[in-house]
């Protein structure tokens, strides 16, 4: 993998971004307006192939979970402490029924290689489209609050996808590493 660009078999180049989206429904009506007048401006402005991803996976509350029982503990009082065990089973009755999940939003930028020239140069004119074109869609989706970055880790990647090769492992799993 090139850092920043991944390399298909079927001689594509992609490029990932992960977008940090707002929160649509907490902006007043006028926000809301200008919210949905940048989108279509973004979707005008793009002249190009992309493809939304949106991956939805249930919370991992162990960390929290533990983070709670740690800071009663030094409490020593005993109705903090029913409150917490309420509070936890609560927030884990609410995961397990699925009704709390985190979204994660992708865009995937590609460009074809062409084989008429030199493999090397191909790479480099694909790469700098594909700069441009994250640099397009990072200016356009900013206008409307969102934050964009591209997956340049090769980690980041690779659990990514992980993650859409293997839904069901990864819908079951709660933590997993991969090298």
């Amino acid at each position: 993998m090139m850092i920043g660009f991944v390399k298909l078999k079927n001689n594509k180049i992609i490029k990932i971004l992960k977008i940090s989206p707002i929160n649509y429904n907490l902006k007043s009506d006028l926000e809301k307006e200008a919210i949905l007048n940048s989108f279509r401006i973004f979707l005008k402005t793009c002249n190009f192939d992309i493809q939304i991803l949106i991956q939805s996976s249930k919370e991992d509350l162990t960390h929290h979970i533990e983070n709670i029982h740690k800071n009663i503990s030094k409490k020593e009082n005993k109705y903090l402490e029913k409150i917490a065990d309420n509070y936890i089973d609560y927030i884990q009755q609410i995961n397990l029924s699925r009704k709390s999940s985190s979204k994660n939003f992708y865009i995937i930028l590609s460009e074809q290689i062409n084989k008429k020239i030199d493999i090397f140069e191909a790479e480099e004119i694909i790469k700098n489209e594909l700069k441009e074109k994250y640099f397009k869609v990072k200016e356009c989706l900013a206008r409307s609050g969102n934050f964009v970055y591209e997956l340049s880790n090769s980690k980041e990647v690779k659990k990514l996808f992980y993650s859409l090769l293997n839904t069901r492992k990864s819908l079951n799993s709660k933590l997993f590493d991969i090298n």
